[in-house]
């Protein structure tokens, strides 16, 4: 498992010094090191604690229970307006690593702390949904599309706000929007029909792809 990491940051052009730096000081934390979703991550008693992310623009040092922390330096990100447990850390350099050593390893402790004591994350299961921030914002500009979007049931809208705010830059969120306005102006789903060829209405199962012409 060790060679599979080594050979993840030999991986990393950008960020290979970084990640390094990262593992060395979540080890010298007493956590155990090993690759799952394809990145390193670290457990405590084989409860998952950390994970190793590296981006476009940053790297990151990810915690499964972040909003538990107390973020006595007030550093951690949440990844959405969504996520309800996972909070991390990002950095652009090397230097800016070595500088906050200390205080990685404290955020470290107390995650380890946390899982010492048991402790687990409340989920909500909230149905209001939190729209990404360039589909409010095209809402406001767009009256017409506002009130197609909220005429979509809420499992439509949350679908289509999931995958708006899953993509990392904004000019990808506009794109995406974009794309689908003309969909959401007809009242469909991401997943639904849009050919009416479909045998399993109002869901896509296909069927426009053998559909003859």
């Amino acid at each position: 498992m060790k060679e599979e990491i080594n050979e993840f940051v030999s991986r990393q052009k950008k960020w290979g010094q970084e990640v390094q730096k990262l593992r060395e000081i979540t080890l010298d934390c007493g956590l155990n090191e090993s690759l799952k979703w394809k990145t390193p991550c670290f457990d405590f008693n084989e409860s998952n604690v950390a994970l190793i992310g590296c981006f476009k623009e940053y790297c990151s040092l990810s915690f499964f229970k972040g909003v538990l922390l107390s973020d006595s330096e007030n550093l951690l990100v949440s990844p959405g307006a969504n996520s309800q447990s996972v909070r991390y850390l990002k950095f652009s350099s090397l230097e800016e690593i070595i500088t906050l050593e200390s205080v990685i390893k404290h955020y470290l402790f107390e995650a380890i702390e946390i899982e010492k004591l048991g402790l687990k994350v409340e989920l909500k299961k909230s149905t209001e949904i939190v729209f990404v921030e360039e589909l409010a914002e095209k809402m406001k500009k767009d009256s017409e599309f506002e009130t197609a979007f909220l005429n979509l049931t809420p499992g439509r809208q949350r679908g289509y706000n999931l995958f708006f705010e899953g993509a990392k830059q904004s000019q990808t969120r506009i794109s995406r929007i974009k794309k689908y306005e003309s969909r959401i102006l007809d009242g469909k789903g991401m997943n639904d029909c849009v050919c009416g060829l479909s045998k399993k209405m109002p869901g896509c199962d296909g069927s426009h792809k053998y559909s003859i012409s």
